[in-house]
């Protein structure tokens, strides 16, 4: 039994739809187990783009079981759900042999009610999250745009910090995506496990014609920048364009992009516009192609980023399969990804200026810029959805144990 909070909605005719990277996910769970059960929040509205109905899991659906829950985040309404949705909870884990739940939030936190449960009920559990939500809760009470928002934050977050420690220490194995998140909770658990998730396949990985012929262009034009994610403030848009405006102020010839949308999308047009970047900054919202991203990605010399948070980002991942650096603030996740071949650049948190100076240095050496797309390659080669997915079923039957078997006759 699983639960992913990845929201589940409904079409027009009633049918499930998924977004297509977890329906990716549950096709790889079912490869390591008989049967899923399957606890995912269920949204009301019209699903986004990218959702995809579950049939495109495959014939590994006729498998798993789903039970959806109310998405439920605030108070009163989870108070109201919180009684039949225990039950329906407790029952499942009952029909389980392994349980692993996702974490992150308080009110509305259907991984951590299931974590409770399973505890009351002598049931060993593995917890797993991809970031310090408390922490990124609390980054919000002081940056979050309306005032509701930073008062909600701040009265939330260390009651979110508690329980995430309380949870996680009576797991039987914390699974924790990336290194930032691995550091902050591996003191509170029995047993801490680094893996990560991705959906990331072979093929999504540069060929080695175009990882050659992308070194080779390096060695002039305008140093092309990009950044994909949400444009929101634990993601340091502000700092994100204080470097490009420093860039500007020395003389580099660059382009940047910022594929995405978010909170602060339009105060980051805004001040494109101010600085004089429009001729160099691209800001064309959100791509709900993959490929798209990909091809981005692919011709980007440099992955720029500016995050705030503990938090374990795949873009990082995605930009070193796709032979482009990760050039940004350094932090123990993007510092172990490049640990092998160093396919990257890292200056110290919160300081545009010195992560300009490294960007502008290396605009001035070509050769090192090929180089380190070369190393960005090899750290990245790894990272394969089939790989990551078979780890961590692993580590879930080595820390949980077996289920019980009825003898044989």
């Amino acid at each position: 039994m699983i639960y992913a909070p990845v929201p589940l909605f409904r079409d027009a005719h009633g049918d499930l739809l998924l977004e297509d990277q977890a329906c990716n996910g549950l096709r790889l769970w079912a490869q390591h187990f008989d049967r899923l059960i399957v606890m995912m929040p269920l949204e009301t509205g019209p699903p986004p783009p990218q959702w995809k109905p579950l049939r495109t899991i495959g014939p590994a659906l006729e498998r798993m079981e789903l039970l959806p829950v109310p998405t439920a985040w605030r108070p009163d309404r989870f108070l109201r759900h919180l009684p039949e949705q225990r039950r329906r909870i407790r029952s499942a884990i009952g029909r389980a042999d392994y349980l692993s739940f996702a974490i992150g939030g308080l009110f509305g936190d259907w991984g951590a009610v299931a974590c409770l449960e399973a505890h009351r009920m002598g049931r060993p559990y593995a917890v797993w999250t991809d970031r310090v939500e408390s922490q990124v809760v609390r980054t919000s009470a002081a940056t979050a745009p309306h005032w509701r928002a930073r008062l909600r934050a701040r009265l939330t977050w260390r009651a979110m910090a508690r329980l995430e420690r309380h949870v996680i220490a009576r797991a039987a194995v914390g699974l924790f995506h990336g290194r930032e998140t691995w550091q902050h909770y591996a003191p509170f658990a029995r047993h801490a496990e680094m893996v990560h998730d991705i959906h990331l396949r072979r093929e999504d990985h540069i060929r080695p014609d175009a990882l050659q012929a992308k070194q080779a262009s390096a060695a002039e034009g305008p140093l092309r920048l990009i950044y994909v994610g949400r444009a929101d403030p634990m993601k340091g848009p502000d700092d994100w364009l204080d470097v490009l405006r420093h860039l500007k102020a020395r003389g580099i010839d660059f382009t940047a992009t910022w594929l995405g949308e978010g909170s602060r999308i339009e105060a980051l047009r805004k001040g494109v516009i101010q600085a004089g970047l429009g001729s160099k900054v691209a800001l064309p919202g959100f791509a709900a192609s993959r490929a798209d991203v990909f091809a981005a990605l692919r011709d980007a010399q440099g992955l720029l980023f500016c995050h705030k948070t503990p938090e374990s980002p795949r873009v990082l991942i995605e930009a070193l399969v796709s032979g482009t650096p990760i050039l940004g603030y350094d932090g123990a996740f993007a510092r172990d990804l490049i640990a092998g071949h160093s396919g990257g650049l890292l200056t110290p948190l919160n300081d545009p200026a010195a992560l300009a100076d490294a960007v502008a240095a290396l605009a001035a050496d070509r050769g090192r810029l090929a180089r380190l797309i070369g190393a960005a390659a090899q750290d990245g080669a790894p990272f394969e959805d089939e790989q990551v997915f078979r780890h961590r079923c692993e580590m879930i039957r080595h820390y949980l144990p077996a289920p019980a078997r009825e003898p044989a006759g």
